[in-house]
């Protein structure tokens, strides 16, 4: 059997504790990311794959694959701390651009060589749109998924009938006002007793359906959200930071993009959740009806923390290193976005 890394001889039912203390690289701009390696050594592997965490998750996600996964396709798992985030370094200029040279920079320093895949979860999905990257980059990246990937209401290309009958768009639009323009009241307000603990949203089925409730039993939630944790400032700007740069105003618009896999159609997948009530299925139906080179996966039960579902992960990599297609996971022919 093929030697793990160390700490990575891990299944769905037996995460690892992190370390302590992190490996870090440091950038050409003097800031440093912090690391983590999974799988099968570097230098063993047949596929070299970087993970892309969420807002409020670190390096430290939950992505557990069967070993025997692991080992059939001689996966190597590069997980990171995005700026700010976990042990890295924040970055007070972070830009979608920043974000997708961070992961540049991070693949050149640990040479993972010629050819590499991008896995994005959420918000995490957002620097791999990669109208930025350099063209000697994409010749390097062998394939892309997002995971329930955040939408960002101020893209041109949506209709205006999509977008304003989804009643998360006023939501995101006053939570934006009020992080960019009155930051000290956000802060005031979160860590406020009256104010709603993840906790307490975990355990109320508003944000997450069925089946996310059953994975939040597993996992450890948000624990970068915890009142404590929004108390250290440091953390409250990371945050606060993240979401802004997110939802604000970007350069280009996605749905504008042509495949940057001109000679295969198959190598950028959007997985999303039917029943995700973070981020509406509507919307990401219509970018992979725009950009037909993406593989668009939908999962009838799914909500948004599909990451997390026991086969969903095996799923996700079978798709993105082998083409495998799984009939369940696809959207049916009654619920087409026109």
């Amino acid at each position: 059997a093929t030697q793990l890394l160390p700490a990575q001889l891990e299944t769905d039912s037996s995460p690892e504790d992190p370390p302590l203390v992190s490996p870090t690289v440091k950038l050409s701009d003097g800031r440093h990311i912090a690391y983590r390696e999974r799988g099968v050594p570097k230098a063993k592997s047949n596929c070299k794959i970087i993970i892309v965490h969420g807002f409020g998750s670190s390096k430290d996600m939950n992505f557990q694959v069967p070993q025997e996964l692991i080992e059939e396709l001689g996966i190597y798992f590069l997980l990171y701390d995005r700026a700010g985030y976990g042990e890295s370094d924040p970055n007070p200029k972070r830009s979608v651009k920043s974000e997708a040279f961070d992961i540049q920079e991070l693949a050149d320093q640990l040479q993972l060589g010629p050819k590499f895949y991008v896995i994005g979860v959420s918000m995490g999905s957002y620097p791999i749109w990669i109208i930025y990257l350099p063209v000697d980059y994409l010749r390097r990246l062998a394939g892309v998924a997002m995971v329930v990937p955040v939408i960002n209401y101020r893209w041109p290309s949506f209709p205006d009938s999509l977008t304003r009958e989804d009643y998360r768009r006023p939501l995101v639009k006053l939570l934006y006002w009020v992080a960019k323009y009155t930051p000290g009241l956000l802060h005031w307000s979160v860590t406020r007793k009256w104010f709603p603990s993840p906790s307490v949203m975990e355990e109320k089925p508003v944000f997450f359906n069925k089946r996310d409730m059953e994975a939040l039993k597993k996992t450890e939630g948000f624990p970068m959200l915890t009142k404590e944790r929004l108390r250290e400032r440091s953390v409250f700007n990371t945050l606060r930071n993240d979401f802004l740069v997110c939802y604000g105003d970007w350069d280009f618009d996605p749905m504008e993009l042509t495949s940057p896999f001109p000679q295969n159609q198959n190598c950028v997948h959007i997985w999303q959740g039917y029943e995700d009530k973070i981020v509406p299925f509507e919307l990401q139906r219509c970018i992979s009806k725009k950009l037909p080179w993406i593989q668009y996966h939908e999962v009838a039960d799914g909500g948004h923390l599909l990451v997390h579902y026991n086969g969903l992960r095996k799923a996700i990599l079978r798709a993105m290193l082998l083409g495998e297609e799984h009939h369940l996971y696809r959207p049916s022919a009654d619920k087409t976005v026109a």
